[in-house]
């Protein structure tokens, strides 16, 4: 429509990464195959981009990650190629166990040296601010997935299934529930999860938890169950399964890291409920505290208690579920799209 054409390059998952069972694939795609290397608890990638490709191309638009060691040779590229550079990330690493460290430098170092930016999210794009990268040349995403099947599906569950749903996990229908949905790994905060499901129960006796997910950490659940009936492992749930749940759950529950998945929550017209202190990654911009979810601080009993006081006042309630209506509105792949292809745009008018 722009004349325009985008052609796509990816990979493979690690083989840690595959424990998170979320690899896809379009079939539109240029599909190559990564190399890897384990070193400790890190991956080192050679993603074999295709030479001809690169070779056509106006714009190459790469991940911000160190591990790939062939964004180096496209970095490089632009000293002697007319192909811009640009990248697609998050401006640091969220989930670094040592944001001060050399890697974190590396990468603060890289930051300004592209001629574009796709910023995840406002909090990106102040990273970028305070690196001194111009503004003019920073596209704000507001990162986002299609959800357009999901709410479909969402609209599609009728009462009957939720009564039967609610009966399979002995619920009534006045019972407060609570969701999880993600996959399972020790940045999500799972045992304080659970300490806090457990003081909600306390407080609201025929409170439910139910976790959608797996991963890593998926046994740490399966035994806090066992001595909980009214914790419920699900296991991976997609599609209409999965919406089945959300539209179930009164509030989602995630303690720990918050990304796209907080657009669930928000299609469904619930809060999340997070905390403030943990290794979110850039959407956590799109969770407002006392807008549209919670954001506490403190221990497990901090998180309960906000909960608890939530769900048990239905105006403030209703409140805080407008506004996650209001966030699937704005968060929507449509709009992520469109403001990619207008950087895009944009960056091939500048001159080298």
């Amino acid at each position: 429509m722009r004349g325009i054409e985008l052609c796509l390059v990816h990979g493979q998952a690690s083989r840690r990464e595959l424990t998170r069972k979320d690899e896809g694939t379009l079939p539109w795609t240029y599909k190559i195959t990564n190399r890897y290397w384990e070193i400790g608890k890190r991956d080192i990638i050679w993603q074999s981009f295709p030479i001809a490709l690169l070779k056509d191309a106006d714009l190459a638009v790469l991940m911000q990650e160190n591990r790939n060691l062939s964004n180096y040779r496209v970095l490089l590229s632009r000293i002697y190629s007319s192909c811009k550079v640009a990248y697609w990330g998050h401006g640091k690493n969220f989930q670094s166990d040592a944001p001060t460290g050399l890697r974190e430098k590396w990468k603060e170092f890289l930051l300004t040296r592209v001629d574009w930016w796709f910023a995840y999210t406002d909090v990106t794009v102040d990273i970028l601010r305070e690196a001194g990268y111009a503004e003019e040349r920073i596209t704000c995403l507001d990162n986002s997935i299609d959800n357009d099947g999901f709410n479909n599906d969402l609209a599609s569950v009728s009462e009957k299934r939720l009564n039967e749903l609610r009966t399979e996990i002995g619920a009534g229908d006045e019972t407060k529930i609570g969701l999880f949905c993600g996959s399972l790994y020790s940045d999500k905060r799972l045992a304080y999860m659970v300490e806090a499901a457990d003081q909600i129960r306390r407080a609201l006796p025929d409170f439910r938890l139910l976790v959608i997910g797996d991963g890593p950490s998926a046994s740490e659940m399966r035994a806090a169950a066992e001595s909980r009936p009214w914790l419920k492992c699900l296991g991976v749930r997609r599609g209409l399964e999965k919406a089945e749940y959300f539209r179930l759950a009164d509030i989602c529950f995630n303690p720990g890291a918050v990304g796209l998945h907080v657009l669930d929550a928000f299609c469904a017209g619930i809060p999340m409920a997070t905390t403030v202190d943990a290794r979110h990654g850039p959407e956590i911009a799109y969770l407002k505290d006392g807008q549209n979810g919670i954001i506490t601080e403190g221990g497990p009993e901090n998180y309960a208690e906000r909960i608890i006081k939530l769900l048990s006042t239905p105006a403030e309630y209703q409140r805080l579920c407008l506004g996650a209506r209001e966030g699937a509105e704005r968060y929507t792949l449509n709009n992520m799209v469109d403001r990619f292809v207008d950087g895009i745009e944009k960056c091939l008018m500048l001159p080298k």
